[in-house]
């Protein structure tokens, strides 16, 4: 039975076997069956043949449909699961007698009778007589006071005396400023009047002088020529219409299968675990708590207080402040609003000076403007014809014979089964995997037609479990 690699066997041209660079050990006497590029291509020394930039190819799954049925959905075997029972914990026990507290500290220990602390410092003895003790010292014996005067100050009297004299408010500028009235200043600007000169304009120039006038010839005016029209039709067929013949024809059928959608005629079932296995539970309303009634009660309450029975009201004459009264600074005379300002201020009459302006050269019109131009006085409406237009109307020309609609794809296209490649499966069908070169080819045993037949019922009843 011939082998045959996975490169052979693939039919969709995407498979291929994990070619392997380079190998642990080689074997010179086999030759390479896929090509003999290795056995003809002549070594060039250091050079080395230029990179692929070729992309990698990605390996794209099949795009038929998924049948949805897995290994652990074949071999998984459901158990009855059951709660694992709990750890029970024993019930304490309290253990009878008593309890012994004594520890070795109070068996090795021994009480000892222990004696205050001495301190073997002599006490302070203090030597008192029964004399009175001068307080005296000697710098009262000794010092003796001198008199001394007090010395006068050099200082200025710097003290404010207020002035007996009226208040007179004049200042030095009052005094020494002299009012001499407003003058308007002198303007040194130059008058910008022409200066007219007595003798008379003499207005002949060069061009009056020297031109001579010449007679002019009339202007020739060419002659309309009247329009001529044309004694032949005006041939307005194109190509389109000469060569396009409007044949009537039904639309092209489409030969892409009907998308049905895969329905089921078994009723849904709508019952589900919490549906079979919830029992009712008969539910009461919560109670609710009524509150006490207050009762007031029937007794007089005693509002009498310790404070209010024992305090003994005394009389007591009110506390009397030593802080004197604040007396009013408003004074009753009257205000005087007479200033020094008010009294000397004298207002003066002031006038702006007028803006110096030129006189106008132009005078203004003074009549209404009658806004009319020589275009509005000499143009003379006309009646506008509408131009006749020559264009070919869009009608497209229609013809009785039915349109062929028939192409060469839909005459000669051949509907043909979509295979699905052997390659792309895990484990080949048909074929039993032998062993692998050290190139990377994986090499398989195609298998007669009965076992084939056996490994399909197999798998079937696989499915079905």
């Amino acid at each position: 039975m011939k082998r045959l690699c996975i490169c052979e066997i693939c039919s969709c041209g995407r498979h291929r076997c994990p070619h392997q660079p380079t190998a642990l050990y080689g074997k010179p006497n086999v030759t390479c069956v896929l090509t003999e590029y290795t056995e003809k291509y002549p070594a060039y020394g250091r050079y080395n043949p230029p990179q692929s930039l070729k992309p990698k190819p990605v390996n794209h799954g099949d795009r038929g449909r998924m049948d949805g049925t897995t290994t652990f959905k074949t071999d998984f075997i459901p158990y009855v699961v059951t709660r694992r029972p709990g750890k029970q914990q024993a019930e304490y026990k309290p253990k009878p007698g008593d309890i012994d507290l004594g520890t070795t500290y109070k068996q090795d220990y021994s009480l000892y009778e222990v004696q205050p602390f001495a301190p073997s410092r002599p006490s302070e003895r203090v030597r008192t007589t029964g004399h009175k003790m001068d307080t005296v010292p000697t710098y009262k014996e000794d010092f003796r006071q001198w008199e001394m005067c007090k010395r006068e100050l050099k200082k200025p009297d710097l003290t404010y005396h207020p002035p007996d004299a009226k208040f007179d408010g004049h200042t030095t500028f009052q005094d020494d400023f002299l009012s001499r009235g407003l003058a308007p200043r002198e303007s040194f600007k130059p008058s910008s009047i022409p200066k007219m000169s007595d003798t008379p304009f003499d207005g002949v120039t060069s061009n009056q002088q020297c031109y001579v006038s010449h007679p002019l010839e009339a202007r020739w005016v060419k002659a309309p020529e009247p329009y001529k029209p044309s004694s032949q039709p005006l041939q307005d067929l194109t190509t389109n219409r000469r060569d396009y013949q409007g044949l009537p024809g039904q639309l092209p059928q489409s030969y892409k299968p009907n998308p049905g959608k895969v329905t089921s005629d078994v009723p849904f079932q709508s019952s589900t675990e919490f549906k079979e296995r919830f029992q009712q539970w008969p539910v009461s309303l919560p109670q609710l708590h009524k509150s006490l009634q207050y009762v007031s009660p029937t007794e007089h309450m005693d509002m009498s207080t310790t404070s209010g029975s024992v305090y003994v009201q005394h009389n007591i004459q009110p506390f009397i402040s030593a802080k004197p009264f604040n007396r009013p600074t408003k004074s009753s005379a009257p205000f005087q609003v007479c200033t020094t300002m008010r009294d000397d201020y004298q207002p003066w009459e002031v006038k702006r000076q007028a803006m110096i302006k030129k006189p106008e050269e132009m005078q203004r019109a003074t009549g209404r403007m009658d806004h009319l131009t020589t275009f509005k006085a000499h143009f003379t409406p006309h009646e506008l014809q509408p131009n006749v237009s020559f264009k070919p109307a869009h009608a497209p020309l229609r013809a009785d014979a039915p349109l062929e609609s028939g192409t060469m794809y839909s005459t000669e296209f051949t509907p043909k089964r979509i295979s699905i490649c052997p390659a792309s499966y895990d484990s080949l069908p048909g074929f039993v995997f032998e062993d692998s070169d050290d190139r990377g080819h994986r090499f398989y045993r195609k298998l007669p037609s009965k076992d084939m037949n056996k490994m399909a019922a197999g798998m079937a009843v696989a499915v079905v479990s």
